[in-house]
């Protein structure tokens, strides 16, 4: 078994480093904002990293988009700016459920502008009082005439406000779940913004007031709209793990440049018990993580709705991982780990959140113990 990752990848990974790299200067400022910071997103239009989103078929790098590839990006760009990962990873996110679903028409208007990041994607599932349960959503569809009307709100919306169009899910007339292409300048789609999180984010209340849509504006057939959320889960919940090993990585990186060059009682920190032991802890969570993460994306490649409890768990540990990581390096760095807009309090802030979106810890681990006692004989 080989455990390194192939030249292609190593070739993505370098890419998404550069990237990184070049947003560092203003990835303090962009990750405080709640809009698109412009440089962040002009920086990752030139990178044509967000290709990786799509099929080649509509301007992108591969047959289909490679979990493994998104999840390397992620890692490199969450070290950096949590602003760059939430852009580029939700260009994937929001539009998949078009490259699997959509009609000729539907993936030849947008996908090649996803790919071009000149049109940023989102993805409408949480309404305001339907999180974790998606089959309590209460968003309609219904055939009216020869077309649609949706009605409704989604809440907390990644990239509301800022995106070119929205991929709705909602209960149509046969009480069934069906996924519909809402553009962004549809007449009667209105954006508020979402109260400022602890990690700001480009968030925004979606809401939907007798949107007329053509009678096309299904994703697939009508009744499938799980199939594509769960397709969509599939390829991109493992990426959180991707993002998650970044984050850590980057937060054990801070630690280390701290401890090795401040003394404590005769000696470098990073040379105290305590203090060497949470090094040697952090490390060592975060190969394990990366390792599953991994495999995970690995197995994605082939079979993302089928290894779906894979991904899962990798998207568990791996945010599970990087808040306690980031929590034993702010306790290592004491008082300068708390200082205001540090890296390590961005970090900080910005780990919590993880444990929470593309799937609670909770329930993620309901998933996968159901999955495990299905499959014990």
């Amino acid at each position: 078994m080989n455990f390194e990752l192939e030249p292609r990848y190593l070739e993505i990974q370098g890419r998404a480093r550069e990237l990184a790299q070049q947003v560092e200067s203003v990835a303090a400022e962009a990750d405080e904002c709640n809009t698109v910071h412009p440089a962040v997103l002009e920086a990752l239009r030139a990178s044509r990293l967000s290709e990786l989103m799509v099929p080649a078929e509509y301007g992108g790098r591969d047959k289909r988009p490679d979990p493994l590839a998104i999840c390397v990006v992620r890692e490199a760009l969450m070290a950096t700016s949590a602003h760059l990962d939430s852009l580029f990873a939700l260009q994937g996110i929001g539009s998949y459920a078009i490259t699997v679903g959509g009609s000729q028409s539907q993936r030849e208007t947008w996908l090649p502008r996803v790919a071009s990041a000149d049109a940023l994607a989102a993805l409408g599932l949480t309404e305001p009082d339907t999180g974790s349960d998606l089959k309590a959503i209460t968003t309609s569809i219904i055939e009216s005439g020869d077309g649609l009307v949706l009605n409704g709100a989604k809440s907390w919306i990644s990239n509301g406000g800022a995106a070119a169009f929205y991929v709705v899910l909602a209960k149509d007339q046969h009480d069934s779940f069906s996924m519909v292409l809402v553009p962004a300048d549809a007449p009667g789609v209105s954006v508020t913004p979402t109260p400022q999180i602890i990690a700001p984010h480009v968030l925004g209340e979606v809401a939907f007031d007798n949107v007329q849509l053509p009678a096309d504006a299904f994703l697939g057939e009508a009744g499938c709209g799980m199939d594509l959320v769960f397709g969509t889960l599939g390829v991109f919940r493992v990426s959180v793990a991707g993002a998650s090993v970044g984050l850590a990585q980057a937060a054990l990186e801070e630690a280390v440049r701290h401890t090795r060059t401040r003394e404590g009682f005769g000696r470098p920190l990073a040379k105290l018990g305590p203090v060497a032991q949470m090094l040697a802890d952090c490390w060592t969570e975060i190969e394990q993580a990366r390792l599953l993460t991994y495999r995970a994306a690995s197995m994605a490649r082939e079979d993302p709705a089928g290894t779906l409890h894979h991904s899962s768990m990798a998207k568990l540990a791996a945010s599970e991982m990087a808040g306690r990581v980031v929590d034993r390096c702010v306790q290592m760095m004491g008082r300068f780990g708390l200082i205001r807009d540090s890296k390590i309090e961005r970090l900080y802030r910005q780990a919590r959140p993880m444990r929470i979106y593309e799937g609670a810890s909770e329930i993620l681990r309901l998933g996968i113990a159901r999955e495990l006692t299905r499959t014990v004989p």
